[in-house]
């Protein structure tokens, strides 16, 4: 019983001794934004408004995952379409809407750790997809300790 005991004793010293270590490399993961026709500007703005818990680096080989957009689906309302809407629905949706998806890629085991889609109104409503992609992965980086 002393002998197990002890065991169990030095077991918790070193899982002590090396827990902030270990909490140290994945508290701040650093993020690469892989580019998409200038999204990825809207994306870093919106990772420091939200106060998202990562570091953004420049290049893929510096970073521990890698923030990868899909094209950013626009579907501006026709003209026929917004006088429909207008004359039936009180003009509700006549500016279109935006399709925004982000993946977030594990750069050791290339799995896909993190995915998000976000719809928005407004047809070129960048800022608000991105701040809803950015809120997103901070609730998720929180959550799972990264």
């Amino acid at each position: 019983m002393k002998k197990l005991l002890s065991n169990a004793a030095m077991f918790c010293i070193i899982a002590l001794a090396f827990a902030p270590f270990t909490h140290a490399q994945i508290s701040n993961p650093k993020i690469y934004i892989a580019p998409q026709n200038g999204f990825e500007s809207y994306l870093a703005g919106a990772f420091t408004k939200k106060n998202v818990p990562a570091q953004m680096v420049q290049t893929e080989e510096a970073a521990d995952y890698i923030l990868s957009p899909a094209p950013v689906q626009q579907k501006p309302e026709s003209a026929g379409g917004k006088i429909a809407r207008c004359l039936f629905a009180y003009c509700a949706g006549i500016e279109g809407s935006q399709t925004a998806s982000v993946t977030l890629i594990d750069t050791k085991t290339k799995a896909v750790v993190w995915a998000y889609n976000v719809k928005k109104g407004g047809s070129s409503n960048f800022q608000s997809s991105a701040e809803a992609c950015a809120k997103h992965l901070k609730n998720w980086l929180q959550h799972t300790g990264k």
